[in-house]
């Protein structure tokens, strides 16, 4: 089994092997009351932005354990950049699309307030909306054992989507009625990647009108209708293919 993964501040240029690393507050308590690690085990430690330690556990307490690296990794944030504009689902079904997309790589995500969003933050909302995807996607970054924790912005407008649009690489919109297969898309070789995801009731015209006068190509995923919650991971996985990052 993989050892478990847990998220430290920082991983800098004086972690190498030998050195010592200690984990505090949440962290150590997950580590030591949940995962119940004992001296001598193996766990992974990351900094969340590419960094990646293998280390031995040296001492346990109620809120510290001691951990001696191993071996320490750096890796780099693959090309192109995965970035994931995802309208905001309504109730559990937001946590389940920010967990899939941390599972299936995506760099960044971006709540979007689509038109016909079911679920509209507003306010104070907003900004408790983004602190929650920032913990799932760390947790599930954790669950995945990904070294870099993906990137949650704040709550984009479309036309905020639209100005992402245009300085990207590439965007493609995900849409039930397009006739282009997201599958036959080339991918650019470097850059931000942006895939669309609409919201339950679909992108409106107008949104979709905007999106293509930026830069952006409808694309379809298959026959199926897909969930806004798992259209967004389905694209993932496919582009984990035709960027090589799943070879």
């Amino acid at each position: 089994m993989t050892p478990p993964l847990f998220l430290v501040a920082e991983l800098g240029d004086d972690v190498v092997a030998g050195a010592e690393l200690a984990l505090t507050g949440a962290e150590a308590h997950h580590a030591a009351r949940v995962k119940r690690l004992a001296v001598g085990e193996l766990a992974l430690l990351s900094d969340g932005r590419g960094g990646l330690a293998q280390a031995r556990v040296a001492s346990v307490s109620v809120d510290r354990v001691l951990f001696t690296v191993l071996s320490l990794t750096r890796r780099r944030e693959p090309e192109p950049r995965l970035v994931v504009v995802q309208a905001v689902p309504k109730g559990e079904r937001a946590d389940l699309a920010v967990e899939a997309l941390t599972e299936l790589g995506a760099d960044m995500i971006v709540p979007w307030a689509a038109s016909r969003s079911v679920s509209v933050w507003r306010g104070d909302k907003a900004g408790r909306g983004v602190a929650k995807w920032r913990r799932t996607a760390a947790e599930a970054s954790k669950q995945s054992r990904r070294s870099r924790v993906p990137v949650v912005a704040e709550l984009a407008s479309t036309a905020a989507v639209a100005d992402r649009i245009r300085a990207a690489a590439g965007c493609v919109v995900l849409h039930e009625s397009a006739g282009e297969p997201l599958a036959s898309i080339a991918p650019p070789a470097a850059g931000e990647l942006v895939v669309v995801v609409g919201p339950e009731g679909g992108v409106s015209e107008d949104e979709l009108r905007s999106f293509v006068e930026a830069g952006a190509r409808p694309v379809r995923l298959g026959p199926e209708v897909l969930r806004t919650a798992t259209a967004g991971a389905a694209a993932l996985a496919v582009l984990s293919v035709s960027t090589g990052r799943w070879r």
